[in-house]
C-alpha cells in the first residue's frame, strides 16, 4: 500500500520560502512519477511539479517555474518542493502524489496515490 505523508506547511509573508516533504513508502517507487498538486479555496485542484523518480527529470507549471524546484532523496525516499518568492497566490493546499506515468504526464492526468496535503499560506 502506497502511503505519502507531507510536512513543511506554513504561514510565511509574501517573499519568504518554504519548503515541503514528502515522504513516500510501501513501494519501489523507481518507474514512478511522483508531483505535487495544489488546490486554493473555490477552485480546482491544480498541477505544480512533478519528477520521474528513477532519473530526476521535472515538469513544472508556468506559474511556479523559476521560483520552485522539486527534488527527491532515493535514499530516504522524499520528495521535496523548495518554494522560493512566494506570493499570496500559491495559498493553497499542497498534495502530494504518484503514478506508474512518465512525469510530463502528470500535468494533465491526476495520479492514483496522494496524501493528506498541507496547507501553505502566504500573507500580504
Amino acid at each position: 500500500q502506497v502511503q505519502l505523508v507531507e510536512s513543511g506547511g506554513g504561514l510565511v509573508q509574501a517573499g519568504a520560502s518554504l519548503r515541503l516533504s514528502c515522504a513516500a513508502s510501501g513501494r519501489t517507487f523507481s518507474n514512478y512519477a511522483m508531483g505535487w498538486f495544489r488546490q486554493a479555496p473555490g477552485k480546482e485542484r491544480e498541477f505544480v511539479a512533478s519528477v520521474r523518480w528513477s532519473w530526476g527529470s521535472t515538469v513544472y507549471a508556468d506559474s511556479v517555474k523559476g521560483r520552485f524546484t522539486i527534488s527527491r532523496d532515493n535514499a530516504k525516499n522524499t520528495m521535496y518542493l523548495q518554494m522560493n518568492s512566494l506570493t499570496p497566490e500559491d495559498t493553497a493546499v499542497y498534495y502530494c502524489a504518484a503514478d506508474l506515468l512518465p512525469a510530463q504526464a502528470l500535468r494533465t492526468i491526476l495520479p492514483k496515490y496522494w496524501g493528506q496535503g498541507t496547507q501553505v499560506t502566504v500573507s500580504s
